[in-house]
């Protein structure tokens, strides 16, 4: 049986195509190369942690997010701003590097309020296809990272729309809840005992590095 790591950003990438995933993410003959609104991305997420956990001020081109992160900030309990979690494959909590990790994720904002609690993850690009099923394992990880918690409120917040798109998860749905994953990491797991990664074509090609593959379009 494959022993791997997976996240949901990796195990997304697998679905969208294996042999971008292996070539990328296995033999690491190709790295990810930041975009213009990547690195505006990574910017923004940086401003809103420091501002969550520091205070400290938001620079003039992030002020228009004040307002949606302040009433964040109002909510009651622990915040825990860019948490880095991660699970062993028997679901207990162990170090984010650990050697026995299975699958890590990190939450751009954590609250915890007593049996309740909250998961955030900031947005900066369009909301017209958003894709909950991060939100469904990071609440799974705070289950096991916060024992005294039955409930979670877990968010999409798209800063650039002013959007929040939520779903709400209960421990006593946990089981649901990983079964909701069984299906693609058993298809990952295949591929890793088999080594077998067969492309995927789909309208991303064009922006794929995989220039080996043949399916691979150069953007114009």
């Amino acid at each position: 049986m494959a022993d791997f790591t997976w996240s949901f950003s990796s195990l997304k990438e697998y679905i969208n195509c294996p042999k971008k995933y292996q070539e990328v993410r296995i033999l690491k003959n190709y790295s990810f190369i930041d975009t213009p609104q990547t690195i505006y991305g990574k910017e923004v997420h940086e401003a809103l942690e420091l501002y969550v956990r520091d205070g400290a001020p938001l620079a003039k081109n992030y002020l228009r997010f004040k307002k949606m992160v302040d009433s964040l900030i109002a909510i009651p309990g622990t915040k825990y701003p860019e948490l880095k979690m991660a699970l062993t494959k028997n679901l207990e909590r162990c170090n984010f590097d650990d050697e026995n990790r299975w699958v890590r994720g990190i939450a751009d904002l954590v609250i915890v309020d007593k049996d309740y609690a909250f998961v955030i993850d900031y947005k900066t690009g369009s909301n017209k296809y958003p894709d909950p099923k991060q939100l469904r394992l990071m609440a799974l990880m705070m289950f096991s990272y916060f024992p005294e918690v039955n409930k979670i409120k877990a968010g999409l917040l798209f800063v650039m729309k002013n959007s929040f798109i939520d779903e709400t998860y209960e421990r006593k749905d946990i089981k649901d809840s990983w079964g909701k994953f069984e299906v693609p990491l058993k298809r990952l797991e295949t591929s890793y005992d088999n080594d077998q990664w067969v492309p995927n074509p789909t309208p991303l090609c064009g922006w794929c590095p995989v220039d080996t593959c043949e399916f691979h379009k150069p953007r114009r």
